[in-house]
């Protein structure tokens, strides 16, 4: 009976240390280290309309915008807001319905830029403008620690500088396509600004902006002012 009562003892005693060294590995293994995402890259991808314009201006309904950033997040202490900002390239392309951009580009003050009746006959005809834009938002994180996972939401503002305006044109002539491309930045307004919202989950999201400032400068072409909807991709 005591040799049983030793048995017993022993295997207890065993089975304790066995837990003691279990949990001590347990709680001094180093738990990995996880850098969280803070949506350094956006890119955007998105359906643009001329919400506000003339009726003297025909846009085809098919108008496209593409928008990629790079930003840096600033976390708001602990909470699940952060304040970001960074820098990219903003372009956009609107194609005309037989119509195209006639420029009055005399030298003089009064010059200006008017859609008018196509009368060259051309296939294509789009306008396309490029502006170097710095991003601001306020942001929101459900998942603080993986922002790839989880709600996330954001608003903010666009503003951007142009780099460069040019309308693109395809027609045809005795059986062969002509290319006819003008640039010209002196009727585009030279500074963008636009208010910008997002909200998705993970690496989605859909994003809308609309413009604050108009296509064509002040009395420089017709009052158009754009807004977009799409989706945004965000990682890293």
């Amino acid at each position: 009976m005591q040799r049983f009562l030793a048995i017993i003892a022993l295997v207890f005693l065993s089975a304790s240390q066995l837990m003691a060294q279990d949990k001590t590995t347990t709680t001094d293994a180093p738990r990995p280290i996880s850098k969280p995402s803070r949506d350094f890259v956006l890119l955007q991808f998105g359906y643009t309309s001329w919400t506000v314009r003339p009726d003297s201006v025909d846009p085809k309904p098919f108008a496209y915008t593409f928008n990629g950033y790079l930003c840096y997040d600033f976390p708001i202490k602990k909470t699940h807001f952060s304040f970001a900002t960074g820098v990219g390239i903003g372009t956009t392309t609107v194609y005309m319905d037989k119509q195209q951009l006639a420029l009055s580009d005399t030298g003089a003050k009064g010059a200006d830029a008017t859609f008018v009746t196509d009368t060259a006959n051309y296939k294509r005809y789009k306008f396309n403008t490029a502006y170097l834009q710095a991003p601001f938002e306020l942001r929101y994180f459900s998942n603080i620690d993986n922002r790839n996972k989880g709600f996330k939401a954001a608003i903010g503002l666009q503003v951007g500088t142009l780099l460069g305006a040019h309308t693109k044109a395809l027609r045809s002539v005795e059986g062969a396509n002509i290319k006819d491309k003008m640039n010209t930045k002196r009727y585009i307004s030279p500074w963008n600004f636009a208010a910008t919202a997002r909200i998705g989950w993970g690496n989605f999201s859909v994003f809308g902006s609309y413009n604050i400032t108009p296509v064509f400068k002040d009395k420089a072409g017709p009052p158009i002012t754009p807004m977009t909807i799409g989706i945004c991709l965000s990682g890293l």
